[in-house]
């Protein structure tokens, strides 16, 4: 493992706990590897803004306090952080970020997929929101892992974090993707994997997503009302 993820980790362990000033972190991962292409990709950030901009996605966001951060990933090395953490505690917030979302421009085209790499550049930004109670990666992924780090090694780090791991698994090309997803990458008490059958699957699936992840989670928490809870049955 790398020094610098020993050093992130450690030091997020030794952090004293802090009262919460949100519920939820919320890091969106998008594969953008040479097997997705301009139009796939175009998919990926409109149903992902989309589903941002769904009411009762948008609406749980705002009550948890959320942060929301965007990264892009493909091979080893190729991997960024595209909009850092956004507080979303209006609606005007989930439009402005769904707005960034889909205007954000696509920093690679042609290289591989580095599922690992992209795991350890996510968990390392939780270390700029300890406050937040709950810490969730959302990783889409067309394809296998095949450079970098296997994904299974950043399980250790996760967990010592309690961060949870949710993927949509793209099968437009690989119709064994769901199961690899749900051995390999997803993490973390309630963990699971969405599958779209191919990228115009992508908006619905991602929808359904956000909302099984983020509208049902807050909906949960002991301060919420019998009322919201009911509307998300």
């Amino acid at each position: 493992m790398r020094v610098l993820q020993l050093l992130v980790f450690s030091t997020l362990s030794l952090w004293p706990l802090r009262a919460a000033a949100c519920d939820l972190a919320l890091v969106l991962a998008v594969d953008v590897s040479g097997s997705v292409d301009a139009e796939e990709y175009r998919i990926q950030m409109d149903g992902l803004a989309a589903g941002l901009r769904d009411g009762v996605v948008s609406e749980a966001l705002v009550k948890a306090r959320a942060r929301v951060l965007l990264m892009q990933w493909s091979g080893q090395s190729r991997q960024e952080v595209t909009l850092p953490w956004s507080e979303v505690r209006s609606f005007a917030d989930a439009e402005a970020l769904a707005q960034r979302i889909e205007q954000a421009p696509r920093p690679w085209r042609n290289y591989s997929t580095a599922v690992g790499e992209a795991l350890f550049l996510a968990v390392e930004q939780f270390a700029a929101v300890p406050e937040c109670t709950r810490r969730v990666i959302d990783i889409s992924g067309d394809g296998f892992s095949n450079e970098g780090v296997e994904p299974r090694e950043a399980h250790g780090a996760l967990s010592a974090l309690g961060v949870t791991v949710n993927a949509i698994a793209i099968e437009q090309s690989e119709p064994d993707l769901t199961a690899y997803f749900f051995e390999n990458v997803i993490r973390g008490e309630g963990a699971f994997v969405v599958t779209a059958a191919s990228f115009a699957d992508y908006p619905s699936r991602i929808r359904k997503k956000l909302v099984r992840e983020v509208a049902r989670q807050t909906a949960m928490a002991p301060h919420r009302d019998a009322g919201t809870v009911a509307a998300l049955q």
